[in-house]
């Protein structure tokens, strides 16, 4: 499998000619799917996961016909939403196994998408980047710290273009944030809120369980083995295919890793807040080893980092009271703010005003009783766009032409963060963790979740390539 990578020659070239085997019939006729670039200028991709989610990551990585599908790698084809990119991108040879669609296909691809559930999001990505492929993986980047920590060490080794799918992060709201920062509107934030409403299945308390579901029946279409990956693999149910699967331990990463991504990045990337130096949980209502909490609230303690970036104390809330109390002297002409179902609310050490922001690629706030610190940084938070969005920003980081705002440099440091959060989550106890070890403090259950649980046979040889 270790084909000679074409990122160079892409860079190089704008001129170069690709050597398919397998074409698509919009292809063969030199004409995009999306009918904008000629094929000297089009990134292939290999896709792995082609419903859910991607059915939005594809068409965005290949908008304008910057990049091509040449792949599809999925478990089961006729699962939710693979026919939106079946119908938009015709004839693309089809594979059940990711690793089949590379070691066949390999020297046909540039870059590979990987949107599948958490727990299969590290493989994928692995194998492409030793293969020398860029990699677009959706978040959260992986499902343990030890795969976020490999991914980054493989980022460096391999020499890609990489980029995680929250998209916010290459958006107008965080070039607005970025503004802010450097206006010095950021100093002094010691304090943040951060939230997520209830959303999924786990979080209604009439549909709650504590063991793991009986067996049922499973689609023909789907190859049950090879969605179960390197994880245990369990029965098939309902209830992990094709949508609920984040719910469980062993197959997801809750509402912390789903939502976290979009909720804390602007803060944890701009404030480099690293990782955390105790982990707290302050409510985990109704929990068990199956799946997450009904609700989670945690408490996290981030170091002074500079003068101007002091220890922080963040707090993070979902399922029930999920909202922050927002004290009088951060309203805004005598009204609280509206804080929305997800979000952040940044407090300076100061007391001045605060800072509020929603998730994605939503803008900041500044909240004060005083509406003079608004417009002393009126200018800051006017927002630009940046130059390309994200799914686009990565495709043109893989020709050359640009760089991407959330690499696993940045994504990887994030999902380290998240993943500290979802071992709290599990054991429900008060957690220290000595970031220069990266270890736990005088506990081994919660390093042992670092780690994550060992692969399944066949699914090693992943774990040793950087």
């Amino acid at each position: 499998m270790q084909n000679t990578p074409r990122r160079d020659f892409l860079k190089k070239s704008s001129a170069a000619t690709f050597g398919f085997t397998l074409l698509p019939s919009y292809l063969a006729t030199g004409r995009s799917a999306e009918g904008k670039q000629p094929p000297s200028k089009r990134v292939n991709l290999g896709c792995v996961g082609v419903g859910g989610r991607a059915s939005g990551v594809i068409p965005s990585v290949s908008a304008n016909g910057a990049a091509t599908p040449v792949a599809f790698a999925d478990v089961d084809f006729n699962a939710r939403r693979v026919d939106a990119n079946l119908k938009r991108y015709p004839g693309v040879k089809q594979f059940t196994d990711f690793r089949v669609m590379l070691e066949k296909m390999g020297k046909d691809i540039d870059a590979v998408t990987v949107v599948t559930p958490d727990h299969t999001h590290f493989p994928a990505a692995m194998l492409a980047m030793s293969m020398g492929k860029h990699v677009y993986v959706e978040k959260p980047l992986t499902h343990s710290y030890r795969e976020a920590d490999l991914l980054m060490k493989a980022e460096k080794k391999f020499g890609v273009v990489t980029q995680m799918g929250n998209q916010g992060h290459t958006s107008g709201g965080s070039v607005q944030f970025a503004q802010l920062l450097k206006a010095g509107a950021l100093d002094g934030i010691n304090k943040i809120d951060a939230w997520k409403s209830p959303g999924l299945f786990f979080m209604d308390k009439n549909r709650r369980i504590s063991a793991f579901p009986k067996a049922e029946e499973q689609p023909k279409s789907l190859n049950w083995d090879l969605w179960c990956g390197p994880a245990n693999m369990k029965p098939f149910s309902k209830l992990y295919h094709p949508f609920d699967w984040r719910a469980f331990y062993l197959y997801g990463n809750g509402m912390l890793g789903d939502w976290g991504a979009h909720i804390i990045d602007f803060a944890h990337d701009f404030l480099k807040l690293g990782q955390p130096t105790q982990i707290s949980p302050l409510l985990m209502e109704d929990h068990n080893n199956v799946i997450f909490p009904l609700s989670s609230h945690i408490k996290m303690q981030f170091p002074a980092r500079s003068k101007k970036l002091p220890a922080v104390e963040l707090t993070w809330r979902d399922g029930g009271s999920y909202h922050p109390k927002v004290t009088e002297q951060y309203h805004v002409d005598g009204k609280a703010p509206r804080l929305g179902g997800a979000g952040t609310l940044l407090h300076r050490a100061d007391g001045k005003y605060a800072l509020t922001r929603g998730s994605h690629s939503g803008s900041s706030n500044i909240v004060s009783t005083d509406p003079t610190y608004r417009e002393q940084y009126a200018e800051a938070l006017k927002p630009n766009g940046p130059k390309f969005n994200h799914g686009a920003s990565f495709t043109a980081a893989c020709k050359g032409e640009d760089k991407t705002l959330s690499p696993f440099t940045v994504a990887g440091d994030l999902t380290k963060t998240l993943m500290l959060g979802i071992v709290c989550q599990s054991l429900n106890e008060e957690l220290n963790f000595d970031r220069k070890r990266e270890q736990f403090i005088n506990n081994d259950r919660a390093n042992a979740l670092l780690e994550g649980p060992a692969p399944r046979k066949g699914w090693e040889e992943f774990y040793k390539m950087v």
